[in-house]
């Protein structure tokens, strides 16, 4: 390849389109090369890219060109992620940078390799032995590391560690703080597979020694084996020296993963989240990027990332909503998923007990393969479910647990087995209102109500984060004592609990109480030594865990997802109470799950009591066909938001007024977004309904393009919406 003597850069700032530089004599780039360029006095990153693929407005002549400053020590972005990158940008209508910022995640890794300077103790014992040194060297014995670190292990200050230095008996060693990971082993143990799941991983295996693209939706029953069989997949690209990633929905589903992972493999995977520290971070991406760390399980935005050698990814809980991005570059992580195997030609695999429509879709039209695991595995069985309807047992006044389910939960405490209440709703009460005057609590900064939180006593802002003390007196009409809590969350819920069963030991599980994966991991350990015996808690609950005395799932409101007008209120309902009744009898203990509804003869809760899980979803897939709604036709939000109300409103008009004229799309709005105030900035919504076969990217990028509103305003474009907020 002639070296090159002007490279276009795409640098790092979402405002300004690729740039070209000079490449000075005696470096050399190509394309993938990740390079520090100048720009006016700054000095910005970039990645070098092909300028077929990556036109420029500002093209000059050579003479004019600035020169390079550097190129990182890293490997260049292989071809098939350039491809990815450009692909995101395209479909999801983002600058290319905000897409590469995500694939150079770690600034500190692009510095090259670091060392840190640690100690050790040598074996000599200095002439003057003073009682602090005596200790220091008796308790940090053979342990090496940085002075601070030794100076709390000897229980000394860090001048007597330097002192030690000083006379010898301590030495320096250099350490490359980027040591590789250990190899996880394929055969460290072998799991024992039933027949279904020996067929179901062996084609999985053969996909991945094919080394071709291929989309396989793994379809399993809750408690069916999948991570087991998808693990298979893992340890045979581990046996090529390829490397795996492993997407899950959550932060606090990684650690229980992270253990079942260890346990199959002898060691930890590589882990990528938004909670590691910037340490951790470069060495996880240096490991990636050489090759050298074998398994990634992690986030979303691990998908980005610059993999040597990627051999499969795994979607695992595929259907899960929170795989979709809503701030910053709006991706939809599934989908990219495959978009990534395709461009890498590798096996893609996505794992669900309730597979999205969309997903469905594709199996039905051939496009991805399904591999089924039909039963439980071992002797666990299908938990079975009741529905409640609350219009003829009503619970008593002032409960929201119907005497039916009361009842169901005395006996497995009785038992001494645990039991599952589930509610989405964070907080106390999802409302305050005056019972006076009618007052309701909303947030300054959003169009939100406030919920309230009885246990730090304060009302909160769960889109804003704002909070406020819980007020004394009504703020509107002045009397006392006449604030109250409507409708139930499941603090209240707590509460209810502890008055029926006061020694019962109680745990509250939302993202409020569990937010890291050490609380998870701390729960986890709670819940198998049997320190809870009711869990209350929210969808967070409803995700992967495996707790074999749980034995009693109890749902309060079933038909709180039904309503709001969300396209996938329905399926969405459907999956997290499947999710939920799977939590349920996962042991030799057979479980039970009671659905509290209003709505006993809706088509979601009579397929989740009858188990038909087929006849939901062709009637919802039907419904979706008839309104021509995803994956038959395609949505597209843009949301208008500025803090001065009147200019929102103005460019939402102005980009309604331009909207193009076609037949095959629909464009509704502006309208005041439902959340029409967030975090201090009022919004407005168009909605875009289009046929499957239109190019609304394009459609879309020439309507906007031709438009100006002022920079105070911002437009975001979201193509398949999730949220509808």
């Amino acid at each position: 390849m002639r070296s090159m003597s002007r490279a276009r850069v795409l640098v790092l700032n979402s405002a300004l389109g690729p740039l070209d530089y000079r490449v000075p004599h005696g470096m050399s780039v190509e394309p993938g090369s990740v390079v520090v360029a100048p720009l006016g006095p700054r000095q910005l990153l970039g990645v070098v890219w092909e300028p077929e693929r990556m036109p420029s407005d500002a093209e000059v002549g050579d003479n004019r060109l600035r020169n390079l400053v550097g190129v990182a020590p890293v490997p260049p972005l292989a071809a098939p992620l350039r491809r990815l990158i450009e692909w995101t940008a395209d479909y999801y209508l983002a600058s290319p940078a905000a897409v590469v910022r995500m694939a150079l995640s770690s600034t500190s890794a692009l510095e090259g390799s670091k060392t840190i300077t640690e100690y050790r103790a040598t074996g000599e014992v200095p002439a003057r032995l003073t009682p602090q040194r005596e200790q220091a060297l008796e308790k940090i014995g053979s342990f090496q590391g940085l002075i601070r670190e030794l100076a709390a292990l000897g229980e000394v200050s860090d001048a007597v560690i330097r002192g030690l230095v000083k006379v010898g008996a301590l030495e320096a060693v250099e350490v490359d703080i980027d040591s590789p990971f250990p190899a996880p082993d394929p055969d460290f143990a072998a799991p024992a597979l039933s027949p279904d799941q020996r067929a179901a991983s062996g084609t999985l295996v053969a996909d991945v020694t094919a080394r071709a693209f291929a989309p396989t939706l793994l379809d399993g029953v809750t408690g069916s084996g999948k991570t087991e069989v998808y693990f298979e997949a893992v340890a045979a690209a581990i046996r090529e020296n390829r490397q795996c990633l492993v997407l899950l929905p959550e932060i606090a589903l990684t650690e229980p993963f992270l253990k079942r992972f260890a346990a199959r493999f002898g060691v930890q995977p590589v882990a990528w989240h938004s909670g590691l520290r910037q340490s951790q971070r470069r060495r996880a991406w240096r490991g990636i990027a050489s090759g050298q760390a074998l398994v990634t399980v992690g986030a979303r935005s691990a998908l980005f990332l610059p993999y040597a050698n990627l051999g499969l990814i795994v979607v695992d809980e595929a259907h899960e909503t929170s795989f979709k991005q809503e701030e910053g570059v709006h991706y939809h992580a599934r989908d990219v998923a495959v978009m990534r195997g395709k461009f890498e030609e590798i096996p893609v695999i996505l794992a669900s007990a309730t597979p999205a429509i969309e997903t469905r879709q594709q199996v039905a039209l051939g496009r991805y393969a399904e591999v089924k695991l039909p039963g439980r595995w071992g002797a666990a069985e299908m938990p079975a479910i009741e529905a409640i309807d609350l219009i003829a047992e009503p619970p008593e006044r002032g409960r929201w647990i119907a005497p039916r389910l009361v009842k169901a939960m005395e006996e497995t405490l009785e038992r001494r087995e645990q039991s599952l209440l589930f509610l989405n709703r964070r907080g106390y009460a999802p409302l305050t209102l005056c019972r006076t005057c009618g007052h309701r609590f909303q947030c300054p900064n959003c169009t939100a109500w406030m919920v309230e939180h009885r246990l730090v006593r304060r009302l909160a802002c769960h889109h804003c984060g704002h909070t406020e003390p819980v007020p004394k007196i009504c703020p509107e009409c002045h009397n006392e004592d006449t604030l109250a809590a409507v409708g139930p969350g499941v603090e209240r819920i707590a509460d209810e609990v502890t008055e029926l069963f006061p020694t019962a030991k109680i745990a509250v599980v939302t993202s409020d109480t569990m937010w890291s994966p050490a609380k998870a991991a701390e729960f986890v350990a709670r819940m198998e030594a049997h320190d809870i015996d009711i869990v209350v808690g929210t969808q967070l609950v409803t995700k992967g865990y495996h707790f074999p005395n749980l034995t009693l799932v109890g749902v309060i409101d079933a038909d709180l997802g039904l309503d709001g007008g969300d396209l996938r209120a329905s399926e969405r309902t459907f999956q997290q109470i499947c999710q939920v009744a799977g939590r349920a009898g996962r042991g030799a203990k057979p479980g039970h799950v009671y659905i509290q509804t209003h709505s006993p003869d809706a088509a979601v809760m009579k397929a989740l009591v009858s188990g038909d899980t087929e006849a939901f979803y062709s009637a919802e897939t039907e419904h979706r066909r008839e309104a021509n709604a995803p994956p038959f036709g395609r949505f597209a939000g843009i949301v208008v938001s500025s803090e001065d109300q009147q200019a929102a409103l103005e460019t939402a008009r102005l980009i309604g007024r331009a909207a193009p004229q076609l037949e095959a799309m629909e464009v509704y709005g502006p309208a005041p977004a439902p959340l029409a105030m967030l975090r201090g900035r009022h919004r407005f919504r168009l909605l875009i309904h289009a046929k499957r076969g239109l190019a609304v990217q394009d459609v879309v990028r020439d309507w906007l393009g031709g438009l100006d509103w002022p920079s105070k305003v911002r437009v975001v474009v979201d193509v398949d919406p999730y949220s509808f907020v």
